[in-house]
Formats: C-alpha cells, structure tokens, sequence
C-alpha cells in the first residue's frame, strides 16, 4: 500500500555497542549511578538529569529554601552552582569568609534536605561574568600549571574541601564537580584540577568540563558537557542574530557552539564545531534559561524561545538537560561583575544577575518556567526510555533553511517520539500545511495521522509513536504526553498544541469509552479529541486497562505535576508540595482544580485583586547625555556613576504596607531610560533597560507602614550605541526617560491539607469548561 506521507524517515539504529565511559570505573564511584556511551543510569534504569543553576552567593541566604523548592516544583532534579572564590576571598590578607550567604556547605546540605542533588562547578576559573572569571585579583599567573598558581589553587581547594568534602561521599548531594570552564588547550591542567581537587577531599562520580569551542579537554578524565542559548550579549552592537544562535532551533547531530565565549577565547577560537565524543552521551550544562544584559545589547529571550531550544536538544539526543541561569540573582557586592574598567570586552550591571531566568533574582516565574515544567514531567515520566533512544534527524543541518520542517525521530526501534519545531526568533518560521510523518522503525511501521495536518508557525512538541503505557500501545498521537499518574487505575495525560487538531490511534480490537472511535486500515482512531478535561478509558482485548486525559492548550499551561500522584491545574503562580501538604503561592485570585478520582476538585484562593496605590514622584528632571563613548571596538561603555548623576531622572516612589501579606513584595516598573538604579533602605538594584518589566524587592519590613524606593533613571536618546529587542524600540518611541507604570506584586501562600472531599472545594465534572482565569 502508498502512503501520501509527506515526511519520512527509517529509524537508524545506534552505530556502536553500549560501553561504560572511561571514568565510571575510575577512582570515584557510586553505588546506583553510571555512565555509559549512551546515557546516565540510576539505580538500574536509565535516567535524563535535569539541572538548573542557581549561584548561592548571588541570593540572600533567607530565599534559599524558598528558590529551592521552587526548582524543586519546575522539575529540577540537581542544582549546579558556581563556587566563585572572590565572593569569598577577595582580599589576600584575609582568611576566606564562609558564613551567611557564603556558606556554601549549607546550602548544599539545604538542596539535599529539599530532595535535590548538586553539581558544584569549582573552577577555580568560572566566569560566570564575575571579574577575573572568579579569581581574585591577587592570584596571577593563572589557568594554567605554574607552580605558585597551583599553590594558591591547593589552598583554596583545601578550603572547599574541609567544607564540602563531607557531602561528596555515598549517599551524599554532591554528584558532581565542574573543573574550570572554557578552558580550550590546557587539558593536562584540568588533569592537575582534578588531582589538587581529589587531594583535598572533593570527589564526585560525575566530573565535567565544558566543550564548546572545539576545547581540548581530557576526555576520560571529565565528562564533556555542551550548551546552547537563543541569543547572545557577546555578540557586538551592529551585529545581527549569529549563526550560532540559529543552530539551536534546528534539530543536529552537532553539539559544539564555537560562538558560546568567542570574544573572551581570543585567538584560541577556531569558529570551528568540534565534534562529540563517541565515548560520552550528548549531554548539556548551559541550556540558555535566559541572557544576561551587557550594556551594548540587551536580548529579552522569550519563554517560547527557550523551551523550544530545549526541546531541539532533547530530539537531537540529549540525555542531560542542564540551564544556565535557572534562577536569578544579585552580585553580592558592587565591583564583582565583569566590565570594562577590569578589562573585559562587556559591561555588566554592578548589582543585577537576573539573566531574565525562569526564575527570577526575586523568586518571579516567567513564562519560561511553566513552558519548561511540562518537558520536565515528560522527563520524569519518559526519560528513562527516552534516554536509550538513538536520534535519527532528517537532512542536513542548514542554518538558513527556514522552509524545511524541522523533525526528528528518537527511537529503540521498537516505540518512539517524533519532535517538531516550527518556532524562531527574529526570523519566524512559516506553518507547514498538510503534514504526516511516515515512520519505519524495525519491525513496525506507523504513518500518521490519519489524515494530513496544519502544523502552526511556533510550534514545539513532541509526540509518541508505538509507545507502551501500562499494557496499552499508543500507535501514535498528535498530541504531547505530559504525564503518567500512577495506581490502580493509571491516568496518561496528554496535552494539545494551539492550533493542531488532537488525534489518537490505538490497535484494533482496543475498546474505548468517553469518545466516538472509528476503525481504518487496523487502527481505532479517535479524532479531534476536545482536550474537555474528558477522562476518557481504553481496555485491550489482553485486559490491559488505561485512562487517558486530554488537556488543551491553556489547561497544559497550568498543570502541575506536584510529586504526589495527583494532577493539579492551576494559574497560581507556583504548585508544590509542603509538609506533605499541597500549597499554592499566588500574587492575586486564582483557582486550584486537583484531580481526585473521576472530578477535579475545585479551590478558591480568595486572594485580593484590587491594585495597591502607588504614589510615584518624580523629584528631577533627565538632562540630555553626553555620546557614550566607543571603548572596546563594537561596545560601548555604560555611564560612570558621576555621569550617571549629573543627567539621571529622579523619582520617588511610596508603597503603603496596609494589606499586604508581606510573605514577599516587588514593585514592578514599566519604564523607558538607558540604566536605572533603585535604593530600598540600604540595598541598592540596577538595571540595564532591555523593555522588560523591572522588578524591585520592597518586602517591607516588620512594622512598617510604608516601602519607599528611590529611583534614578539614566536618559536613552538615538545616539545610544546599544543594540535594543524590538519591544523596547517601540516603547522607547518620542521617550528619553519615563515611568509608564508602577505595580506592586505581593505573594502568598494558600496550603490545601490532602483529604478528600476538602472543605471549602467544590466538585467540577470533568468536561466542565467554565474555568474563571
């Protein structure tokens, strides 16, 4: 028989044996973890990390915890983090300080007791954009074997190491250790790490490096990790959106990103990709959770564009999700940060890390965050078959190519996933029309859907092809799996995309209850299922028994997999679990519907909605810049704090406390200027502009009546050498400075103590559609 296929692919079965890499029987191991040539184990399944970086000396000790369970509640399995050595030595005369927000070992045993496991990434050269990449400015020759470096680095090690090395054994968070970063020919000084590191009492089973770049790192010795991000500020001012930013909205079998830190590589860069070893899974540590804004450009990633750059990496193979930045945060003092003045090609504000991060520098989730959740629930519950699935990519990889679907097959041979990206930045992708995939895996082969489909521009999903769920095969489906909720009677949720039509094909002879079916060619087929929060039930003639639950585009966006069996669909702003308990952290009104059984169970969080008055004052006025000097070739300089002065509007901005719960509050600026900066009593936040809403901390303390924030924002004019998002272009139309809105966003807490029916909820059948958002 033809089929009027209009995509086709036979899946390509893995070119070597499965092999243990080179390091997983070396000198540190664990009992329950591996490395292969094909994926991580753990504990004798297969296993796809995800990591989320968060810098414990960039946020106040007292929002560690919270941070940390709302990565936690993300679907963040490890946390990495760097050990910067001059937020902790940055005098020489002095003993390093480990105390407060520095103490490094608690913050660990902190993720350990929030059920989270932890990458330490020790350097002692991070970047990070931190000055000197981390050292302190008394510690030269650096990165390389010279003998008073390594001394130095020995001491400082043996610091960490009387810290932390009492959490690196079995059973301990620690599970790895990063040894420098973008480091490209001194692969027998990452040797020489290693060993000073191991001889201070740091070990791990798991030891990284970074790759990109065509790095020669010792291979064997560390396991080579690879990243990616949607845009760039090492880029200059006049430059468009690089090559190297492209590649990762396609699907590849190249993983280098020679662009990632060229401009501090130097001569070092080739431009060139390297290629991935053969001995090591494709694995990453710096998925972009965002971009950090220098003053000469200012990229504003949206959430679409980060979770669709996760999504190209997990169909072209990878087994390790990694993001750099996961959750934000603030240099912990001024003078840290990478500029100019300390000889580096950017400049960096003084205070602000908040990298426009899934989370926040104050804990606020973007819409990054809730896109990314549902990946990491798929992972959760698929990744340990994903993980052994070789990737089989369609064509040639080109850039440019913006007419082509981009897809691939991930696949045993036996079931699959077939992924498909039709989003981009700056250059959208078109829709592709009339779709249907033919795939031939070795003994089966599926061609779906039944009939062609509109694949929307901005789409990004992942759907199962032959895929087994309890006893029951999912030929195929154009819908994405977001979950398994397991018992007695197991629930597969299933997600729609906006704009592409929901179908569903099961073997011949499966009986269905809850939608009409129809039989073509040995397949059931439900068509154009609703995503009605329809449950609906599916048996094999073997007995094989299986719920599914469609959920539909905006449902999908608020699932939440809490960890504890149940499905919860809510526009809170977090869902977690507490105690045991399920709460919910919300800014205004919402609903919490928790599926319990065949009904959703419905809570009101009856949370204010009325605005805060906010009395914004402006106190003087911008007076026009000078040019901005051209001090690095391409770069601009930001303004220096006399100049900032002398031409600054100032405002004066008062909050009223009464009302607020005050568990934590922002003020949240629509503004247009160059560089702001905002004083709350003795703390001081700044701002490069990009068109982002500026989120300042005013959590008021105890007792007070009202928050005040002084303001200063610095004049923006046509001259400004810096490269501006769309979005701020459009605003920044006819303005030098200007506050266009002030609102104040204050969180809360509301528990939901498990017990069935609870007090308060209200029952809601399940293809009810009169959510109130």
């Amino acid at each position: 028989m033809t089929y009027p296929a209009t995509h086709a692919v036979k899946h390509i079965p893995w070119d070597l044996p499965e092999t243990r890499t080179p390091m997983a029987g070396a000198e540190d191991t664990r009992p329950g973890l591996d490395l292969t040539s094909r994926s991580l184990w753990r504990d004798g399944r297969r296993w796809i990390p995800v990591t989320g970086e968060l810098h414990y000396s960039r946020l106040p000790r007292h929002r560690w915890q919270e941070a940390l369970r709302l990565m936690k509640a993300g679907g963040i399995s490890v946390v990495s983090t760097y050990v910067f050595w001059i937020h902790h030595q940055e005098r020489q005369d002095r003993e390093p300080l480990f105390d407060g927000d520095l103490d490094v070992a608690a913050f660990v045993r902190l993720c350990r007791d929030t059920g989270l496991e932890v990458i330490v990434r020790i350097g002692p050269w991070c970047h990070g954009e931190v000055r000197n990449g981390g050292l302190p400015d008394w510690v030269a020759p650096a990165r390389s074997d010279d003998p008073a470096y390594l001394a130095e680095v020995r001491r400082w090690f043996g610091h960490l190491g009387r810290r932390l090395g009492g959490l690196c054994g079995p059973g301990g968070p620690i599970i790895g250790i990063q040894l420098e970063n973008e480091l490209y020919d001194q692969r027998d000084h990452i040797v020489t790490l290693k060993r000073l590191a191991r001889a201070s009492g740091l070990h791990a089973p798991l030891w990284t490096a970074t790759a990109w770049g065509s790095a020669d790192i010792p291979v064997g010795e560390v396991f080579p990790l690879y990243g990616g991000y949607t845009d760039g500020f090492w880029v200059d001012t006049a430059d468009g959106w690089h090559d190297s930013f492209r590649t990762h909205f396609h699907f590849s079998h190249q993983w280098d990103d020679p662009g990632i830190g060229k401009d501090l590589a130097g001569d070092k860069s080739t431009g060139v990709p390297g290629t991935k070893h053969p001995d090591f899974p494709a694995a990453t540590c710096e998925l972009g959770g965002g971009m950090a804004t220098a003053y000469h450009r200012r990229p504003w990633p949206a959430g679409e564009d980060i979770a669709a750059v996760a999504l190209c990496k997990l169909g072209s193979g990878s087994v390790w999700q990694g993001y750099y930045m996961y959750a934000g945060g603030a240099n912990p003092r001024p003078g840290l940060q990478e500029s100019h003045a300390t000889g580096y090609p950017n400049d960096l504000p003084v205070h602000n890390y908040d990298f426009h991060a899934p989370i926040g520098a104050h804990l606020q989730t973007r819409d990054s965050f809730h896109l990314l959740r549902n990946q990491h629930a798929f992972l959760a519950a698929f990744g340990d078959r994903l993980a052994g699935m070789n990737a089989t990519i369609p064509g040639a990889l080109d850039v440019h190519d913006r007419t082509t679907l981009r897809w691939s097959l991930r696949s045993d041979g036996r079931e699959g996933f077939v992924f498909v990206n039709t989003h981009q930045p700056y250059e959208p992708l078109p829709a592709h029309h009339g779709v249907r995939f033919d795939i031939e895996l070795d003994e089966t082969r599926v061609v779906f859907p039944h009939r062609p489909i509109d694949i929307p521009s901005g789409t990004f999903v992942c759907w199962p092809v032959h895929l087994g769920v309890h006893g029951v095969t999912v030929n195929w489906a154009t819908l994405g799996l977001l979950t398994v909720l397991e018992g007695d009677d197991p629930v597969l949720v299933l997600t729609k995309a906006e704009g592409v039509p929901g179908h569903l094909s099961l073997p011949a002879g499966t009986r269905v209850s809850g939608h009409p079916v129809f039989e073509r060619d040995g397949e059931v087929i439900l068509e154009d299922l609703p995503g009605s929060r329809e449950l609906l039930t599916v048996e094999t003639p073997e007995g094989a028994r299986l719920r599914l639950l469609v959920l539909d585009a905006v449902d999908a966006r608020y699932a939440w997999v809490p960890g504890d069996g149940r499905l919860v669909i809510s526009e809170a702003d977090i869902v977690l679990m507490e105690d045991g308990d399920l709460a919910a952290i919300s800014t205004g009104p919402a609903t919490v519907d928790i599926l319990s059984g065949d009904v959703f169970e419905r809570h009101h969080i009856n949370a204010s909605c009325a605005p805060v008055p906010v009395k914004v004052v402006r106190t003087a006025e911008a007076t026009p810049p000078p040019v901005r000097p051209i001090t690095v070739p391409g770069r601009a300089s930001a303004p220096d704090p006399g100049t900032f002065a002398a031409h600054a509007a100032r405002y004066t901005i008062t909050v009223p406390t009464d009302g607020l719960a005050g568990e934590r509050v922002l003020l949240r600026l629509d503004l247009v200027g160059d560089v702001a900066t905002a004083t709350v009593g003795d703390r001081t936040e700044d701002l490069f502009w990009d068109g982002a809403p500026w989120d300042i901390d005013i959590t008021p303390p105890h007792g007070a009546l009202t928050v005040e924030a002084q303001v200063a924002i610095y004049p923006l004019d046509e001259r400004t050498p810096v490269w501006l998002p769309e979005a701020a272009r459009k605003k920044q139309t006819g303005r030098s400075t200007q506050i266009l809105s002030a609102t104040v966003i204050d969180y809360q807490t509301h528990r939901f103590p498990r017990r069935r029916l609870a007090p308060g909820a209200t029952v809601i059948g399940m293809s009810r559609r009169d959510r109130s958002r």
